[in-house]
This record gives structure tokens, sequence and C-alpha cells, in this order.
């Protein structure tokens, strides 16, 4: 084809060489022969190009003779199997302790006269930690005790009174409002008796306030309180128990639907190396609204490795499905007509193939794409070399 438009080309230009130097035509008329003559061969070139381009696509698809000379192209293959898959949510979180103390004054706050504890000390429960001021305190106790011991003998002899006037009475001596006299005054020093004691007792406690112990055993996490300072619900001591820890993590609440109490959980402490089966025991029914999260945690074991605000890498199971297909992500390709994957077949003359397989995919974790439908146990999936493959293409393994 190439050789016949040639021919014709090179006609073409010795017919207007033959007629310029022939011609008698003035200047003008010769350059517009010659410009219409140009555009005619132009106009010719382009309908010629495009019955090339037409009849070289036709050849190639009818000739079979062709295609069995292209040289195949080296893929890889991989035979299609039903399998597990598990599409999990990934988060990152932090180790919390469940059993935290915070250790603040009991009673009225006050000046610390000694501590017994520092950050990073193991305690346990019923320490002493710190010594507040008790000069007051016991001062009051002091005053309550020998108040109680004045009222004591009052009514002592109060009641001794009373009996005395009821003897008395009994023998017809004295009288009656004698005796009821002596019973009121008897009774009002013994409720004075029972109060005074009462506050006794609650002089008793301030100055036991002012000795703060510990609740739980556990380390001191924080101490954030120094001799000579108030002790108040401002500061505070943090005792953190160890053996019974957590994680806890922020989930967005688009998964809020997914995660739910009994999810299981693959925790990975990154900064030890070590990975925990879990499940979740605890949702929160509130959504942050800084961070349109909610909250969970799931319980771990106890260890000497483990320490409250570990980073934990945390993934959650969301969706599991046995028995169900997968690809390679990487082996996905889109085209206008949707998603497809390229696989091996096998012509009738023994060779390999590509052909262009639609698929409908689902979920995707990590390098696989569960495929919905589209394929079929012991398809050959072409996992290496699908770049640039188009339909029919020969292929080999160089097996």
């Amino acid at each position: 084809m190439k050789r016949i438009w040639n021919i014709v080309v090179a006609a073409e230009i010795l017919l207007l060489s033959s007629c310029g130097a022939g011609s008698s035509k003035d200047n003008k008329s010769e350059l517009a022969t010659k410009k219409e003559a140009l555009e005619k061969l132009k106009s010719d070139q382009a309908k010629i190009g495009d019955q090339i381009a037409t009849l070289e696509k036709e050849i190639k698809r009818l000739d079979t003779s062709a295609t069995n000379n292209e040289k195949p192209k080296l893929v890889a293959i991989a035979t299609v199997v039903p399998t597990s898959f598990d599409h999990y949510i990934d988060l990152q979180g932090k180790v919390d302790a469940v059993n935290i103390s915070f250790i603040t004054p009991r009673g009225n706050p006050g000046q610390v006269k000694a501590l017994f504890v520092k950050t990073g000390d193991r305690v346990r429960k019923g320490q002493l930690l710190l010594k507040m001021d008790d000069v007051i305190a016991k001062q009051s106790l002091s005053a309550a005790q020998q108040s109680l011991v004045a009222i004591k003998s009052q009514m002592d002899l109060a009641k001794d009174l009373f009996k005395r006037r009821q003897n008395l009475w009994a023998q017809g001596i004295g009288t009656e409002v004698d005796v009821l006299a002596a019973k009121t005054s008897a009774e009002n020093l013994e409720a004075q008796y029972k109060a005074q004691n009462d506050n006794l007792k609650n002089a008793q406690e301030q100055v036991n306030f002012t000795s703060v112990y510990s609740d739980v055993d556990g380390v001191a996490d924080d101490v954030n309180i120094r001799v000579g300072e108030i002790f108040s619900g401002v500061n505070q001591i943090k005792i953190v128990n160890k053996q019974n820890l957590k994680v806890t993590t922020q989930v967005p609440e688009n998964y809020l639907g997914k995660v739910k109490v009994g999810s299981h959980l693959i925790i990975n402490l990154p900064d030890i190396n070590k990975t925990i089966d879990a499940v979740v025991n605890v949702t929160s029914p509130l959504i942050d609204n800084n961070s349109r999260s909610f909250y969970i945690e799931a319980k771990i074991p106890s260890g000497k490795e483990f320490y409250p605000n570990q980073v934990a890498m945390v993934k959650i199971l969301d969706y599991a499905v046995k028995n169900t297909l997968t690809v390679p992500v990487n082996t996905l390709q889109t085209d206008d007509k949707g998603k497809f994957v390229m696989v091996a077949a096998t012509q009738e003359n023994g060779k390999m193939v590509a052909r262009k397989r639609p698929v409908q995919v689902g979920e995707f974790y990590g390098d696989k794409m569960e495929v919905k439908s589209g394929l079929k146990e012991g398809d050959r999936i072409i996992v290496e070399g699908f770049q640039g493959l188009y339909e029919g293409q020969s292929i080999t393994t160089g097996q």
C-alpha cells in the first residue's frame, strides 16, 4: 500500500512539472494551479492514511499467522482459590491503668510538714504518704477531751442527785418537783455528754486527716506537692496500679455501627514488639464533639513489660468472611466500563493469551481486595507483567 502511494505522488509531481514547463500562462495562473494540486494531494494523502490504518487493523485481526509470530510477553500467574478475608480498622491508642487513685486531703487543706514518697516509688495500700500540720487539730482534740471530762463529772453528779431525790421521795421526804428537776438536769447533761463525745470523735478524725495514706497498691506516678506547700484538691498524688491494665482508643464515629462490645482486637505494642489478642469490653455511648469519635477500652494481661501510657497500635476487626476470593490490590485496573483484572486463558492451540475480566469488588485490607463477582475458583490471574496488556495478547510464564 505504501508503495502504491509513492507511485501516485511521483506521478502527480511529474505532471505538475511538465505542465509548468510547457505552459504559456502567466505566473499567477501557474501558482494557483499548483496550490490547487497541492491541496488535492493533501486531501488524498489523508484519505489514503485512514484507509491504510483501517486495513492494518483488519489484517492484524484476521491474520492469525501475525498473532502467532508475535513474541509472548513474560508474566507471573497465580491461581485464585477461596480463602478467609478479614478487614480491620487501624487506630492508635495507649495503655492505661484500670485502678488509678488520686490522693487528696480527706479533711481541710493543710500545710505539708513531711513527705514520705516521690515519683516512681512503689507504695502499699495503707502506707503513710505525707504528714500535714496538726497543731491546731491536736489543740481542738485536747479541748474536746477536757470538755468531755468536765461534762461527764457534771453528768455523774446530776445522776447521783437524781437517785437521792428519788429515794427520799419514796420515803415521803421532799417534793415531786425536786425529783423532776433533778431528772431533767441529769438528762440534759447526759445529752451534752453524748454531743461532746461526738465532737471528740470529730476532733480525733481531724487529727487523723493530717496523716495521708495510700488507698491502693501501686506506683506513685505523679507527686505534685512539696514540703511547706498547702495540700489541697489542686495538689495531688497519683497512684497507679500496674496489676490491672487496659488499652483505650478513640474510634471515628462512622464506625459506630461496626465496633461494639465483644469486637475482636489485635493490639501491638511497638516499643516492646509484643502483640496481644483482646476484645472490646467498654464502648462509650457518647460522641466527642471535637474529635467526632467515641471511646472504647479492652483489658490486657498484666506484665512487667507493660507500662501505663505506652503507645498501642490497635486493629479492630469490623468485617470477616470465609471462603471468598481475593486478588492483590495492585492487579485491579479501571477503564471506562469499570474495574477489571487480567487473567490467563489457554487457546485451542495450547498457547496462553491475556483476557480482560470485569469484576465487582468488596472490601480491601493490606494488599488484598475481596472480589464479589467476576472470578471463580481456579481462574489464573496475572499478578506480574499485567501493565499494558491488551485483550488477546500472547503471554508466557517462561516455563
